[in-house]
């Protein structure tokens, strides 16, 4: 049966919602408030398509570190005390969810998503022709501290595994499979790395972008830009959602709605009596224009992750994404010059033949669950559902976690 949906947020959870019920021959509506798509968390994360980054945050080591963290400017956690009640709330939640060692579980649950959702991502790119500077040249840990490597390594026994290979090297094997870190001698501060090469990389903003282009001119989707969502009620066997777009307030009907409004979620949650608890997790990133000859050379093509500090990278084209660190601030997208500061330091550390003269900031929030896990379930009110929380794996996880959501609309149950 073909049904008529709303899709709220034209982020990568919306353009990827709406795609797979596109696919499945429903009649969609997307609905952003702002003037282009995935302009908000979408627009410049860390680029990586990372099962091998899908461990969810939920140890014991990690909650010891975050509480060491929070009050240092530079470390990767950075807390705001300020008095607000859903950031308490949400932290009591972390707590409980690591005290319920599930993250082994909920860790394998999340891979799992993510070699689904990859798999979607290159399909897409053969079908529909979609660029967005994909690199499938697999991702790279490396460390410079023998404590961390050791750890990650005793993760081999249930994290190794096809499409997520877990492969330990040496310095020299880490600096082959990378060359850039020969244009610098800090390299021999590497004591080895960790390679999973089917995992890949790309640009989200672009993949929205020019999947949208498709969704429209191809699948026939309706994308209202400039649109608030205002309410959401339920009349007989239909759903009204109010609208506010170019100073006028309307209703349409829908048969079903899904939220995927990213941090706005938790918002719309509450009007509707659902209970959730989503949080905006503040990450920074910046995108170095390679611009000589000399950086386009010198900067890493394959996908680094720098463990002990937290830190991602992605080459897009002659573009360098550098990206980390993690801030409980709420719905605050400030620019902190002390929190780039540690990203340029790195380029400037690892990669110092890269020119950083010409860089753009970017922060943006991550919808971030107590435990991790994405939000993929039926709202309290019939017919709505929703498709969020996915925090730092939107790009990674939101292939897979619309299947899911798609099915259940259609009643189909995994």
């Amino acid at each position: 049966m073909k049904n008529r949906v709303a899709v709220i947020g034209a982020g990568i959870a919306g353009t990827m919602t709406a795609y797979t019920l596109l696919k499945k021959g429903h009649d969609v509506t997307i609905i952003d408030y702002r003037r282009y798509p995935a302009m908000a968390t979408s627009y410049a994360n860390g680029g990586q398509l990372s099962a091998s980054n899908s461990e969810t945050w939920n140890t014991s080591k990690n909650l010891v570190s975050g509480i060491k963290w929070m009050f240092a400017k530079d470390a990767p956690l950075l807390f705001n005390p300020s008095p607000e009640i859903q950031k308490y709330k949400w932290m009591m939640g972390f707590i409980f969810a690591t005290l319920k060692r599930e993250h082994k579980k909920n860790t394998l649950k999340t891979i799992d998503l993510a070699k689904i959702a990859r798999d979607i991502y290159f399909k897409i790119a053969d079908e529909e022709k979609i660029e967005f500077d994909l690199l499938k040249r697999g991702i790279l840990r490396f460390y410079d501290c023998e404590k961390e490597f050791k750890l990650d390594k005793n993760k081999i026994s249930w994290l190794d595994q096809e499409g997520m290979e877990w492969k330990v090297l040496t310095t020299e094997e880490v600096k082959q499979i990378e060359p850039a870190f020969k244009n610098n001698n800090n390299y021999k501060s590497i004591l080895g790395g960790i390679y999973t090469k089917s995992d890949a990389s790309g640009d989200i903003h672009k993949f929205c972008i020019n999947l949208e282009k498709v969704l429209v001119d191809k699948y026939g989707a309706d994308l209202r830009l400039n649109t608030r969502v205002r309410h959401i009620t339920r009349k007989k066997n239909e759903l009204v959602l109010t609208m506010l777009a170019e100073n006028q307030i309307f209703n349409e009907r829908f048969d079903n709605i899904v939220i995927c409004a990213g941090v706005g979620t938790q918002k719309l949650a509450n009007n509707l009596g659902d209970k959730m608890n989503v949080y905006p997790v503040k990450g920074y990133s910046i995108t170095i224009d390679l611009e000589d000859e000399i950086s386009k050379e010198c900067a890493p093509t394959v996908a680094l992750i720098d463990q002990p500090v937290k830190i991602v990278t992605s080459r897009l084209g002659d573009r360098f994404r550098v990206a980390g660190t993690a801030e409980l601030a709420g719905i605050n997208t400030d620019i902190r010059q002390d929190r780039i500061k540690p990203l340029l330091e790195w380029v400037k550390k690892y990669f110092p033949n890269v020119s950083t003269e010409n860089y753009t900031p970017w922060a943006g929030l991550r919808p971030m669950t107590p435990n991790m896990m994405p939000i993929t379930k039926e709202s309290n009110v019939k017919g709505i559902y929703y498709h969020a929380g996915h925090g730092h794996l939107g790009w990674t996880l939101s292939a897979a976690t619309a299947k899911i959501v798609s099915d259940k609309i259609e009643g189909i149950t995994n």
